[in-house]
């Protein structure tokens, strides 16, 4: 038992605390506060409370529980909303009201839930079983089967495994080792800042498909990858996350609010449960974990909603799920070590950040993947982090840091926001590094023409802004016709392909196989376009041509009337410019 010596906002002095370790979870004064050491000297601990610290003063206790700041894990978690430190905000409110009163606990799962658990054909009295080894299952939700797994530092023979209905403390089954009998129960508790064990890493080869035409085809992320989204205030980085959240084909997806404005908090907390998962038809909320931690809670609770959530993600990639993490925003959590490392008087590095800010940025990003689990299973943990820079300056430490480990960057541009260009990403600062690993993927699955028709779009918008910047000197009236052909395809990809709407129904989400549709439909417009001023057909007769008209309302489109709207584009497209051609030559002998 220590005593307070003193308080500095979050960071709390205790003496007296001979015999306790780094990163033990402490209960701090009368409220029993939950904090957590971060640095030990002699027998002073200072402690990183995750509570408003208000009203704690000097020669109040401090008690250890010699454990480290962990996560309950089972049954239960999926469709939750949490707090920073995994408390379930729908029982705190219940408990407490609308505000959060300090010391108070709730049980991240229900404990007294009934959940019927069915044992691994495979898995019987006398089997041998080691750690992260399956055991068995309960289907939590309609959509995702919760797989039971032996604990970590378990192994040996089955004593005894029984099926039915338990609460998560339940004892499921026994499992013998060196002649120790361990009780395994459907619950376990992890270190949130040790990254899970598993047994191979593989090279990401299989793009999370996300729905984000400016994504998928442009700027792909590969499941297991890493990428970041920074952008200044107002350029729609949460909008991109939620759309993320909402369509990425993922299994689970764990969205992190660290930082937070409520209003914007609020907004995600009442619109997931109304949403319907665009693959099964079910609630999304059945294949969701969220974790709201808000700009007004303790700043030192952001550090924790981030390692809680990487945590919980890696749990559900042990089953053998794709889970796909959002955190928003990491500038945030960069803010709070930022202020904690100048109370404990560090020395400061850039712009005031810790020294070691890139060392856990790194090891934040390393813990995404994809892995062999411990079961022999192939999972994934993909993760995409938004990063505030103030001004939109990319040069700061957070965002540097960020792009040294990330493999996927979609910078966000204020000038297409404020043009009402959304999704913001601005293609010529963007980028993937994913292209090459995935491309076996696409010539399988979209055939060899896919990275052409990118490589054609990428070159066509990088010429337009060339001539952009001509055209603002000397007029587009002073190019050459093929030129300005460049500028109404680049105009045509802009508008009609990388803008997409996120509220409206059949916008909010382009499949694959659409995109590969539209974009080959721009394509050839420019190839035909091309062709008929090599004929000597004036520019402008082809601007006039209805099938423009038509391919702006491509996005329109449902998915199910692709294939039968591309043999019609096709068709129209075709006879149209051969219609134009005709007239010019026509014209022209008279």
């Amino acid at each position: 038992m220590g005593i307070i010596e003193k308080v500095s906002g979050p960071l709390v002095v205790a003496k007296d605390m001979l015999g306790s370790s780094m990163y033990d979870v402490v209960k701090v004064g009368k409220d029993g506060l939950v904090g957590e050491i971060i640095q030990l000297r002699k027998d002073r601990a200072i402690i990183q409370v995750y509570e408003d610290t208000t009203g704690i003063g000097p020669g109040e206790s401090v008690e250890s529980t010699k454990l480290p700041l962990s996560v309950e894990l089972g049954p239960g978690i999926l469709s939750n909303i949490y707090d920073g430190i995994q408390r379930p905000l729908e029982v705190l409110r219940s408990k407490s009201g609308v505000f959060i009163e300090k010391g108070i606990v709730a049980d991240p799962v229900d404990k007294k839930k009934k959940w019927k658990f069915v044992a691994d054909k495979g898995v019987h009295a006398g089997s041998s079983v080691s750690e992260g080894q399956i055991l068995g299952y309960v289907q939590e939700t309609e959509l995702i089967k919760h797989y039971i797994m032996v604990p970590y530092g378990v192994s040996g023979k089955i004593k005894s495994i029984k099926q039915g209905s338990f609460a998560v403390e339940d004892t499921i089954a026994v499992v013998e080792s060196k002649g120790k009998s361990h009780e395994i129960t459907m619950l376990q508790r992890r270190s949130v800042r040790k990254p899970s064990k598993y047994k191979n890493r593989f090279r990401s080869d299989e793009p999370l498909v996300t729905g984000q035409r400016v994504i998928d085809t442009l700027f792909p992320i590969a499941k297991g990858g890493t990428a970041a989204v920074p952008g200044p205030f107002g350029a729609g980085k949460t909008v991109i996350q939620h759309q993320l959240a909402k369509y990425a084909d993922s299994d689970i997806v764990v969205y992190v609010g660290c930082g937070e404005r409520g209003n914007e908090m609020t907004e995600i907390l009442t619109e997931f449960p109304e949403l319907k998962d665009p693959r099964s038809g079910r609630p999304l909320m059945e294949r969701t974990v969220l974790i709201a931690n808000t700009s007004n809670m303790p700043v030192a609770a952001r550090e924790a909603s981030i390692y809680t959530g990487i945590t919980i993600a890696e749990y559900f990639r042990d089953m053998g799920y794709s889970v796909a993490i959002m955190a928003d925003s990491t500038s945030r959590w960069a803010e709070a070590m930022r202020e904690i490392s100048a109370r404990l008087e560090e020395m400061p590095g850039e712009e005031g950040y810790p020294a070691y800010l890139p060392k856990r940025l790194a090891e934040y990003y390393e813990r995404g993947g994809k892995v062999e689990t411990l079961s022999g299973k192939i999972g994934s943990v993909t993760l995409v982090g938004a990063v505030s820079p103030p001004g939109g300056d990319l040069s700061e430490p957070v965002s540097q840091g960020t792009l040294r480990v990330v493999k996927a960057f979609w910078s966000l541009d204020a000038s297409l926001a404020n043009s009402r260009h959304f999704p913001s990403i601005n293609w010529l600062s963007s980028y993937s590094l994913y292209i090459d690993s995935l491309e076996s993927w696409y010539e399988k699955n979209l055939g060899k023409e896919f990275l052409s028709m990118r490589k054609e779009c990428m070159q066509i918008l990088q010429r337009e802004a060339e001539l952009k910047d001509i055209v603002q000197l000397v007029g587009a009236e002073a190019l050459p016709d093929h030129e300005r052909l460049v500028l109404e395809v680049g105009k045509m990809i802009r508008e009609s392909f990388l803008r997409q709407s996120a509220f409206d129904e059949v916008d909010a989400y382009t499949s694959l196989k659409k995109q590969e549709f539209m974009l080959r439909a721009m394509l050839r417009f420019s190839k035909k376009a091309e062709d008929s001023l090599k004929e000597g057909v004036p520019l402008d007769n082809i601007t006039k041509m209805k099938i423009i008209d038509q391919i702006a309302r491509l996005k329109e489109v449902k998915e199910h009337e692709v294939e039968k709207t591309e043999k019609k584009i096709a068709e129209e497209m075709d006879k149209e410019f051969s219609d134009t051609s005709k007239a010019y030559m026509e014209a022209e002998e008279k």
